[in-house]
């Protein structure tokens, strides 16, 4: 035995070196050594033009679009930073709007709420971070990219304040690469936002098969949530999900699914929404490694509560040709009723035109059901259950 591990350790070294020798590296460090021709640093940024202090944007009324960056030619933005005042909740993060539009057309190919597009569900700011995406102190209020967004002819970036306050002071840098020519096999960075009250499945919210022992089916996704659907060309690399979960119920038995390309069934089918996230039995504390983990959780009863989870394909993004279309079950055959939102992220060959966001009244947002909503339910199912003066709780339910 002692031999054959002799020989054999040498000659998996060797092959494993080979295999790994042919595969193109994408770590953050990729190319840092490398000197480039034909590319300069560029800035754009809130800095007081007259030389002094007053380094920001002021006083963007309700109902403005402003646009903080405009660029001619080819050029990849690389790092973007901003900070917003007043702070949340005076001014909510979900009602100023991110829009990004590249090579002169009339239409986003980037449209969202900042907060939501920075991972900042609600109107709250806190602070996590991830690869691509974090926000960082004093309490989160510092947002920050680092996605590669190449472009051809020209960029614009614009906020829309849809608050019903304006916005005192906006701080930003917008760092770019421009370009003599148009980067190789360029791909264009979009962004979506999704934001929904799901509906309980009629039989009622039979997760774990608590109400009933008939759990239903739900093999080609209908009545998911929708993360994504694009047409085109490109990859997809991640999405920043928020539910608010008005049951002490796991919210996450909902399966993730792929289809690729117009698939009727699931080309990629996942087993349970914290499996998607790369955790595992219902978690509820926080965790950020930089492609995955919770930025944000209730940790109080049950899964009751605001749960921020993200997920990036960087290493491993979600190839199509024609169409992708990703969707989530809300709970398991989409029995619960949650507050879901989420921003996606991918690369297409060409800007394309998104769907529309959901309206200012459409993103209000659900209150968080408390201790004392529980106390109501209580009340209620006593009488239900003949109002006996020693009820406890854990009594069954006689199934009709």
């Amino acid at each position: 035995m002692k031999k054959m591990k002799t020989y054999v350790l040498p000659f998996l070294i060797i092959t494993l070196s080979f295999l790994f020798s042919n595969v193109k590296s994408q770590t953050a460090l990729d190319n840092i050594t490398t000197i480039r021709e034909g590319v300069k640093s560029k800035r754009i940024s809130s800095y007081d033009r007259t030389g002094g202090n007053n380094d920001r944007f002021e006083k963007i009324l309700p109902g403005e679009v402003r646009t903080i960056a405009e660029i001619e030619g080819a050029g990849m933005i690389n790092h973007i930073w901003i900070t917003i005042s007043p702070e949340a909740p005076a001014l909510n993060r979900s009602d100023i709007i991110l829009k990004m539009y590249w090579d002169g057309k009339e239409y986003p190919s980037v449209e969202t709420p900042i907060g939501p597009f920075f991972g900042q569900g609600w109107d709250e700011t806190y602070p996590w971070a991830s690869l691509p995406l974090a926000a960082s102190p004093v309490k989160g209020n510092a947002l920050v990219s680092y996605f590669k967004m190449p472009f051809a002819k020209g960029a614009r970036i614009e906020i829309e304040n849809q608050a019903d306050v304006e916005i005192g002071a906006f701080y930003f840098y917008i760092d770019y690469l421009e370009l003599e020519e148009p980067a190789e096999n360029m791909g264009y960075f979009h962004a979506w936002y999704n934001q929904e009250v799901t509906e309980a499945a009629p039989e009622g919210e039979n997760e774990w098969g608590v109400l009933t022992s008939e759990i239903g089916e739900n093999p080609k996704g209908e009545r998911n949530y929708t993360i994504l659907n694009t047409e085109g060309k490109g990859h997809y690399v991640g999405v920043n999900y928020f539910v608010n979960s008005p049951s002490p119920i796991w919210y996450g038995e909902g399966d993730d699914m792929f289809f690729i390309d117009g698939a009727e069934y699931p080309t990629l089918h996942g087993t349970g929404t914290e499996d998607y996230f790369n955790s595992s039995w219902c978690p509820n504390e926080r965790y950020e490694h930089a492609y995955f983990g919770y930025a944000r959780v209730p940790d109080d009863i049950g899964w009751l509560g605001r749960t921020h989870a993200y997920r990036f394909h960087i290493d491993d993004p979600v190839y199509f040709d024609e169409s992708l279309r990703f969707t989530i079950e809300h709970g398991h055959n989409n029995y619960l009723s949650l507050e879901m939102a989420s921003v996606a992220y991918w690369y297409l060959d060409k800007p394309s035109k998104l769907e529309p966001i959901p309206t200012k009244e459409e993103r209000k947002l659900m209150p968080v059901i408390n201790f004392i909503d529980m106390h109501r339910w209580r009340h209620e199912w006593r009488e239900n259950m003949g109002s006996g003066s020693r009820l406890w709780g854990d009594e069954p339910i006689i199934e009709q």
